[in-house]
């Protein structure tokens, strides 16, 4: 493992952002509306994965198909009302201004379209310090989470090899697409430990305080 890592490489929702809880609400009610009831682990495989990409899979559980473009027109206005009141994930907001100070470069990686970002960034200036980003609907990709170009493209924008940067992510489609691309992972996880294996790629943590307290200690 590289220390310092020559880039950080961060997911948004779930892993900067509380946002995974009401993406979840959203698809449960409207997969409700047109009469499916969705279960958790449904709702977990759609976690770090495109607005349409998901609807599509919604779509395809429904009792009767109705479309992506009907599902999205009752899902987003449940989420969009939720959002102003998302709060930052433990230790986002000091590893983000650590990286920051310290000249470390910064990557956003995610997988919602810029609209939806600048949305949910707004009440979160602090946001604002990862200046480099590549959206869910960037126009250079064909493809979303779990396939590598996110972090491939990421990583080439900031003339970087994404071996020699970390990915940090909270979901199993980010965290494939940034193991692909050949960085080291950092897998944010209900499984994940405060005393990982430092040495496993992708390394599961409980919290990016782990990473925020690696860098302390090294220096980096």
């Amino acid at each position: 493992m590289k220390l310092p890592p020559a880039a950080c490489l961060f997911d948004l929702d779930g892993l900067l952002l509380d946002t995974e809880p009401l993406r979840r609400r959203g698809w449960w009610k409207a997969a409700a509306h047109f009469g499916t009831q969705l279960n958790e682990v449904q709702l977990m495989q759609l976690k770090g994965r495109r607005r349409l990409d998901c609807a599509a899979q919604v779509d395809v559980w429904l009792a009767e198909p109705v479309g992506a473009d009907a599902l999205l027109t009752v899902q987003q206005p449940i989420v969009r009302a939720l959002l102003p009141d998302v709060t930052p994930m433990p230790a986002a907001q000091e590893l983000v201004a650590h990286c920051h100070n310290g000249g470390i470069p910064m990557a956003l990686v995610t997988s919602s379209r810029r609209d939806a970002v600048a949305f949910k960034a707004a009440p979160h200036p602090w946001l604002e310090q990862i200046q480099e980003r590549v959206y869910g609907d960037d126009p250079e990709l064909d493809a979303g989470k779990p396939d590598p170009a996110l972090f491939r493209l990421a990583a080439q924008r900031l003339g970087l090899n994404p071996k020699n940067c970390w990915a940090l992510e909270d979901s199993q489609a980010g965290s494939q697409s940034a193991h692909r691309a050949g960085c080291q992972v950092w897998l944010v996880s209900p499984k994940g430990s405060d005393q990982p294996d430092f040495n496993a790629n992708p390394c599961e943590i409980n919290s990016l305080a782990v990473v925020l307290r690696l860098l302390l200690s090294t220096g980096g």
